[in-house]
């Protein structure tokens, strides 16, 4: 049976020793291990882990709120949860982002919810206590019947807020590390691909029935390609695939346009139906079936060339967008990025997407929000996204998304069975191994006490 969690042990480093060799490793110094990192199935499913989380790591993690382009204008706002906690991210008329600890300082009520433009003033609906957008109380109706109330003592409670790679990042800590330090290498490692020239143009929100651990446990490793997406493997090397580990961050290349060693000498035709079934929008063929023979390859070229090259030309002529900036090495080459808690982003030269987990209101529910964006050229104008909550199966995510989500749920429901006690995972699980080291040291650096 699954071990319990005592309160003690809970704030407890339950991983081990092991992983604290973890920060700052590539691949290959953890892929050759004398046995596997262990980790307590627990973890997964007991609902004093879960409430030791919600405590410990929520309100004292940065987490991807929303896009820029969700709070790009004067007067927007977008309201962040996480479990209990709410967040109300707001663009003053100053134009400043602040964020803030969404609750009147009355009696709780919230003051926002969703998301929405046009904003002068916080008010609460209840009793009509209002706020600037710069969190400075505004009006107290029948003031005189509190006696003195002085307004600097009512200030709202500001949350830590930031941008990156055009999105909003929100921590509840007001003694969170800065932003550009949590994120490790990251910044640096990307900045060629110019994030902040994507536009958001939609997020997908659907509950899942799993913990969040198991769902970016998912997204955290391609060990489980060759089981889940085949249709893969004529297209990606998910063997050679070079990972690296830092405090927060975790970060996956992966090569695309190549096939998988797993594979014997795969055809040509075969590589070429591979990459248009999962990626065919990339060069503008959404119908696999009509994918056709593979193109020629020129001498001194190779697939990866040509397909890179159908992106740049497809990106031109239908999105007026020029990708000649971008080689074929960063065009046909992911780079994956597991940001302690709950975020994984995907970059490619022409392709930003961000995938996140939140925890729900019980171990075994949870948040998917998917984040899409589309290169814009440099300057352009904000996008107004579509924010859309989706029931399961409501949307086809695409082929490779869709297979994940129908296998994260089977996932969690095993991690239930009373002789399943730990995880093994393997050092090309390294990421995974990292988010539990990160956990160690969130709880073992908690006073135990809610904040």
């Amino acid at each position: 049976m699954a071990e319990p969690v005592s309160l003690r042990s809970r704030m407890a480093p339950l991983v081990g020793e092991a992983l604290e060799a973890l920060q700052g490793s590539t691949i290959e110094s953890v892929t050759e291990r004398s046995e596997p990192f262990r980790v307590p199935a627990s973890r997964y499913i007991d609902p004093d882990f879960a409430d030791a989380e919600m405590q410990a790591v929520w309100p004292r993690a940065w987490q991807v709120a929303c896009s820029v382009d969700h709070v790009a204008r004067p007067g927007d706002f977008f309201e962040y949860t996480v479990g209990r906690l709410s967040v109300l991210i707001v663009r003053g008329q100053d134009g400043e982002l602040r964020a803030f600890q969404n609750a009147c300082l009355h009696r709780g009520n919230e003051l926002c919810n969703g998301s929405g433009s046009g904003l002068t003033e916080l008010r609460c609906r209840f009793h009509r206590w209002s706020w600037t957008l710069e969190g400075q109380l505004r009006e107290v109706p029948s003031r005189r019947g509190f006696g003195v109330i002085r307004s600097e003592d009512y200030e709202l409670p500001a949350v830590a807020v930031d941008t990156w790679g055009r999105l909003v990042w929100v921590n509840l800590d007001a003694d969170a590390m800065p932003l550009d330090d949590y994120l490790d290498e990251m910044p640096a490692e990307v900045a060629w691909a110019d994030l902040d020239d994507f536009r958001c143009t939609a997020l997908l929100t659907t509950e899942m029935q799993c913990n969040w651990k198991t769902l970016i446990d998912g997204f955290s490793e391609t060990y489980h390609v060759q089981g889940i997406h085949p249709e893969m493997l004529p297209m990606v090397d998910d063997v050679n695939s070079p990972q690296a580990v830092w405090q927060h961050v975790g970060r996956l290349r992966q090569p695309y346009g190549v096939p998988s060693p797993r594979l014997r000498d795969p055809s040509a035709q075969l590589q070429w139906d591979a990459f248009v079934a999962v990626m065919g929008g990339r060069m503008g063929l959404s119908d696999p079936t009509e994918s056709g023979a593979p193109p020629d390859v020129p001498d001194g070229s190779t697939l990866r060339d040509v397909l890179a090259e159908r992106i740049r030309r497809h990106s031109a002529a239908v999105k007026g967008v020029s990708l000649d900036r971008f080689s074929t090495e960063q065009l046909m080459t992911l780079l994956q990025y597991n940001v302690f808690p709950n975020v994984t982003i995907l970059v490619f030269g022409d392709l930003l997407q961000v995938v996140k987990a939140r925890p729900g209101d019980r171990p075994d529910r949870c948040y998917m929000d998917i984040v899409v964006f589309e290169r814009a050229e440099p300057g352009a104008r904000a996008s107004t996204p579509a924010t859309v909550q989706l029931a399961k199966g409501e949307a086809d995510l695409g082929l490779v998304l869709n297979q994940d989500v129908d296998n994260i749920e089977k996932a969690q429901r095993g991690l239930y069975q009373p002789g399943f006690t730990h995880l093994s995972l393997s050092g090309e699980e390294c990421r995974i191994a990292n988010l539990h080291r990160n956990l160690d040291r969130y709880l073992a650096s908690w006073d135990g006490t809610a904040d």
